[in-house]
């Protein structure tokens, strides 16, 4: 008996880009250890962190869709090639309050659902991403949009460009692993970052000044398996994989919103040499979160009748 139960054990592969060194990478690991509690050792998951299978965050959604990968952990706004309006789904400047995001995550979680079914790509639950303080973080004194028009700002995502382009201040995408390098070099004179982990990518030896913007409108890190996959399962370990799935994005909804954790980061951030300046205004906050519903509304229209649907279920979540 113990020889067929062996025999009929399965063991995904799943793909993930984030380091080891990230938190969610602990939640990752957490899921994968429960899948295999819940399916009493019929299903196992192996985690490649970091990128180790040799894919790229582009390709995703088409080698899910052939099978060429079991999993993958997925976020919608990688793949503005092949899924434009997965990226539409939230944007920065989404909201003003940490709290927003957790009456909103469900609207959310559906939109995503929806679009990556398209590609023949289950949904299992997922990693809710921490909401974290953005601020700018410069080599000068900065704490305003003002102060910043003659500077060049590091962003992450297209829609950042074209909102700050809105504001007449010069933005470009540099990926994270490049950033350091890129402010120590001159490229950029400050970088739009997440505060609370800015520690983690050594910011503070390349920027002495940090200012808070506004919480970070954290795109969920959905846990994707592909149809060919969950077609070799039997019921019992589409069930394990169900409930680990969902036993994660329930603990990390919970630990989502952390006013203390972001105090402590505030701290720390002190202790390595930053000086905090204040905030910006709260007549900046509305000139940017303004900018930045303006061009989601735009990247939504452009990502053509999916785009606009999820943008006008989020925005409408939003408004009540």
């Amino acid at each position: 008996m113990m020889a067929t139960a062996q025999a009929d054990a399965i063991t995904l592969n799943f793909h993930s880009g984030l380091t080891q060194s990230r938190p969610e990478a602990e939640h990752i690991d957490a899921f994968a250890r429960l899948v295999e509690e819940k399916s009493g050792g019929e299903l196992k998951i192996d985690v490649y962190h970091a990128g180790a299978l040799g894919l790229r965050e582009a390709d995703i959604l088409r080698t899910l869709q052939r099978g060429m990968a079991d999993m993958a952990l997925l976020y919608g706004e990688y793949y503005t090639r092949d899924a434009p309006a997965l990226a539409s789904i939230y944007a920065q400047g989404a909201i003003t309050q940490a709290d927003q995001h957790l009456d909103i995550l469900p609207v959310i979680k559906e939109m995503y659902d929806d679009g990556f079914a398209k590609w023949n790509i289950h949904t299992v639950g997922g990693v809710v991403a921490p909401i974290f303080d953005v601020g700018l973080h410069c080599k000068e004194p900065v704490n305003s949009l003002e102060e910043l028009q003659d500077k060049k700002v590091r962003v992450w995502s297209r829609h950042l460009v074209e909102t700050f382009d809105e504001l007449g201040i010069a933005a470009q995408v540099i990926p994270q692993n490049d950033m350091y390098m890129a402010l120590q070099t001159g490229v950029v004179d400050c970088a739009y970052y997440l505060s609370t982990v800015a520690k983690t990518v050594s910011l503070q030896e390349v920027t002495k000044y940090e200012s808070y913007l506004h919480p970070w409108a954290a795109a969920p890190w959905i846990f994707g398996i592909s149809e060919r996959a969950l077609g070799r399962l039997d019921d019992n370990q589409r069930q394990a994989l169900e409930e680990a799935g969902q036993e994660i994005w329930k603990t990390t909804r919970e630990l989502a919103v952390d006013a203390e954790r972001e105090t402590l980061a505030r701290e720390e951030r002190e202790e390595l040499g930053i000086t905090l300046l204040e905030p910006f205004s709260d007549a900046d906050v509305e000139t940017f979160v303004t900018a930045a519903w303006k061009t989601w509304k735009r990247m939504a229209e452009n990502a053509g009748d999916d785009g606009i649907r999820y943008y006008e279920s989020v925005t409408q979540a939003l408004s009540e």
